[in-house]
């Protein structure tokens, strides 16, 4: 039987790329997302035998609870869960509100905690399995990004006390953080912009989403069983300094 693996925010971009390096690594993937039609459109993309899609609001405690019930119910276990779901809402602090910092860190943090507590209690009875969060290099710190960093910061936190709590079930709590990837966020992004963001990379270049996907590959894989509590940078070495 096939392993099964979770993928949060696997419409689009980072997730989307995750779910199918995931299935062609032989993993049933589960693609969750909020919007029907994107998280459709990967299973699509995809193949219906190797994933299928179910929809819910991961920052809402019921909906993660049924979400968890429903795939027990069908595909009896959780191998792998990967935490990618994420929003930004970027500004000053002096011109951000409190509604905006909440829902950021509701979903990033919050919605990231749920998925991990319903995940541990059914990898604890497994004595096995691998979680993975996305987290950003912007928990050091970005300007304009004070709810945003936070919420990324909290999923370091949450990670390395996850660790520490799963460790004896042979469960591994890692997460990965991401640093200039070409998304359709930074696609947005005015021209001149994305160019400063790239010159200020010490590789002068921006990362695909691939590039986050391969580094989930390796640490769900029998390689690193040893490996858990760490933060793996992906982030053409930003994370050490501006290459400029």
């Amino acid at each position: 039987m096939k392993k099964t693996a979770i993928v949060t925010g696997a419409g689009n971009g980072i997730g989307k790329s995750i779910s199918k390096r995931l299935a062609r690594n032989n993993f049933f993937v589960l693609i969750i997302d909020i919007d029907d039609r994107s998280g459709k459109k990967t299973v699509n993309e995809i193949g219906k035998t190797k994933s299928a899609f179910l929809k819910a609001d991961i920052s809402d405690e019921k909906q993660t609870a049924s979400l968890f019930q429903a795939i027990i119910k069908k595909y009896k276990r959780v191998d792998v869960l990967v935490n990618n779901a994420g929003i930004i809402r970027d500004n000053m602090i002096w011109n951000m509100s409190s509604e905006d910092f909440d829902k950021v860190i509701n979903i990033n943090l919050k919605g990231t905690w749920l998925m991990c507590r319903e995940s541990a209690k059914i990898m604890k009875l497994q004595g096995s399995g691998r979680i993975i969060n996305i987290s950003s290099r912007a928990w050091l710190g970005n300007r304009g990004q004070t709810n945003y960093s936070a919420s990324k910061a909290g999923v370091i936190g949450l990670t390395r006390s996850l660790a520490l709590e799963m460790g004896k079930y042979n469960v591994s709590v890692n997460a990965i953080a991401p640093g200039l990837i070409d998304t359709p966020l930074t696609k947005k992004l005015k021209k001149e912009v994305l160019e400063n963001l790239i010159n200020s990379q010490p590789t002068k270049t921006i990362g695909n989403p691939d590039d986050v996907a391969n580094a989930v590959a390796f640490l769900v894989s029998d390689k690193t069983n040893f490996i858990t509590g760490q933060t793996i940078y992906v982030d053409g070495g930003k994370s050490i300094g501006a290459g400029i």
